[in-house]
């Protein structure tokens, strides 16, 4: 078994209550107040922004060309997710320049942030590795029978994309050739995986 699937394996229990959670169930069926969704687009954004300079630091701590152009080219995939971003905040009069970090996504960012300054790159990748493989998982599990039309469906088509997957098996690979299987791996992954869960929960509760 690859690393990166005893990873996923080992936190089946959070990607499945995430895609049971009723913000995302809600995106499913389209049903979701739309303030809701509203908020959590500001709440993305500022968690993207953060994830692309992650990427942009495991770069240039990345020990060898081929890592670095693999890094460089993931932070190109977040800033065209970025741009989804935008265009939803259009449709939902979000302001993103506006948008303030709520406790759940600044827990988040500041430990991505954190991880990618003082640890290395291996490390670093096993920090980002949920966000994208859990994304792929709920886009493809929302499009398993076809994406609905409804207003949500841009989000279950963007995340159900062969091109996200695509991303997601590059980070794997990066995963696989900088990490190893340690407890701080284990307990690094799990703790990103728990931010995750309560990232859709700060979102939920929204009133």
């Amino acid at each position: 078994m690859t690393l990166s699937s005893e990873l996923w394996q080992a936190n089946l229990d959070l990607a499945q209550a995430c895609l049971k959670h009723p913000f995302v169930q809600g995106i499913a069926k389209g049903t979701l107040e739309r303030k809701k969704f509203a908020y959590y687009v500001g709440q993305d954004a500022f968690f993207l922004e953060a994830f692309a300079r992650a990427y942009s630091i495991a770069a240039a701590k990345s020990p060898d060309w081929e890592g670095f152009g693999m890094f460089h080219d993931l932070a190109a995939g977040v800033l065209e997710e970025l741009r989804l971003h935008e265009d939803f905040a259009a449709n939902w009069s979000v302001d993103l320049r506006t948008v303030q970090p709520q406790p759940a996504t600044r827990r988040y960012t500041d430990f991505l942030l954190a991880t990618a300054w003082s640890s290395d790159v291996g490390l670093t990748t096993v920090a980002m590795l949920p966000c994208m493989r859990l994304y792929a998982f709920l886009g493809q599990q929302l499009a398993y029978s076809g994406v609905p039309n409804h207003e949500y469906g841009n989000w279950i088509d963007t995340y159900s994309a062969p091109e996200f997957e695509q991303l997601a098996q590059q980070l794997e690979t990066l995963a696989e050739r900088y990490s190893s299987a340690t407890p701080q791996v284990h307990s690094i992954y799990r703790y990103a995986m728990l931010c995750e869960r309560d990232f859709f929960e700060a979102a939920w509760m929204v009133e």
